[in-house]
């Protein structure tokens, strides 16, 4: 699915190759899941490479990075400079860039904060999440495995290891034949995907989960919210049912690296006709057309990625 053999990683203010991009074996992070990171996605358009939502992306890093108290030694603009940088070193469009806050070893032992703080970028590149044919619909498989509660695991923070179980979802689901699972939450209300959240249409309303919900608020769910008001739909979120989500007229799964996804069955229930509904594809195509430079109306979304990277933020402070 992915991953690039060759390319550049910032790494602690400095881009190295990725041969070179190491860490311990006895890493914090790597034992006990202690990281936080984000999925952001670069495109082509015809006045350049551009980042979307960049720097909401780099506020929502920041966030989860403060909930699991790992105090990122960079600011935000250098952390918005960092990621640019990577983009224009590795040149790959579109690309999914990855930026990880960890703790760098060695150290064992749950309960550690004095391990240093990193932070590492990659850029390589991106291919459909879900699957060639995604845009045209997938088939998901209601998981058996529930999304954490977040008096357990914060769902606000996009952590390492929250995504165990999307993990287990994710597999399960690979090995029934679905391409994706979807998540119910602790008390039996439709959650989210492995990766995504998720939406549905019901008598030509638009409806997502909840913030109530176990959910990660998701940057491209924010931003179908807001194409589908723009383009006149109501929007409602709510806690939904599983019995809501097998009756509806159109599904779609809405992420970073999956973009936009539609749903075109579940766990054998055929939704709709059995293919992208007009709702869907209506969203669909504004957010493509955004993504590549093609709406002005969300252009503010895109961040421009110069041809020349701009110099490497300095190094953390000791």
């Amino acid at each position: 699915m992915l991953v690039s053999e060759t390319g550049k990683v910032w790494m602690n203010g400095t881009l190295v190759d990725l041969a070179q991009a190491k860490v311990s074996v006895l890493a914090h992070t790597l034992h006990y899941g202690v990281g936080v990171f984000e999925g952001i996605r670069g495109y082509p358009t015809p006045k350049g490479g551009v980042i979307f939502r960049l720097r909401d992306h780099v506020k929502r890093l920041m966030i989860s990075a403060k909930v699991y108290r790992m105090p990122i030694p960079y600011s935000e603009d250098e952390i918005v400079d960092a990621i640019v940088s990577t983009q224009a070193a590795n040149d790959v469009y579109p690309s999914y860039i990855r930026p990880v806050v960890y703790r760098d070893g060695p150290a064992l032992g749950v309960k550690n904060l004095t391990t240093k703080v990193s932070l590492a970028i990659a850029a390589v590149p991106a291919k459909k999440y879900l699957g060639e044919k995604s845009d045209n619909g997938i088939r998901a498989k209601i998981s058996p495995f529930r999304k954490a509660h977040s008096d357990s695991l914060p769902s606000l923070a996009k952590a390492n290891g929250n995504y165990l179980g999307g993990y287990l979802a994710g597999t399960d689901a690979s090995q029934d034949g679905y391409e994706e699972a979807i998540l119910l939450d602790s008390n039996g209300f439709v959650a989210e995907g492995t990766g995504e959240n998720i939406f549905l249409v019901r008598g030509g309303v638009l409806y997502t989960p909840s913030s109530e919900g176990d959910i990660l608020l998701g940057i491209t769910r924010d931003s179908v919210i807001r194409i589908a008001q723009d383009l006149g739909f109501r929007v409602v979120e709510k806690m939904l049912s599983v019995g809501e989500l097998l009756t509806a007229d159109e599904a779609f799964f809405a992420g970073t690296y999956a973009e936009i996804a539609p749903i075109r069955e579940i766990s054998h229930y055929i939704l709709g006709n059995g293919k992208p509904g007009p709702m869907t594809r209506d969203i669909q195509d504004v957010f493509y057309k955004t993504v590549h430079g093609e709406e002005p109306r969300y252009a503010d979304w895109l961040h421009p990625v110069p041809p020349i990277a701009k110099p490497v933020a300095r190094a953390a402070r000791r």
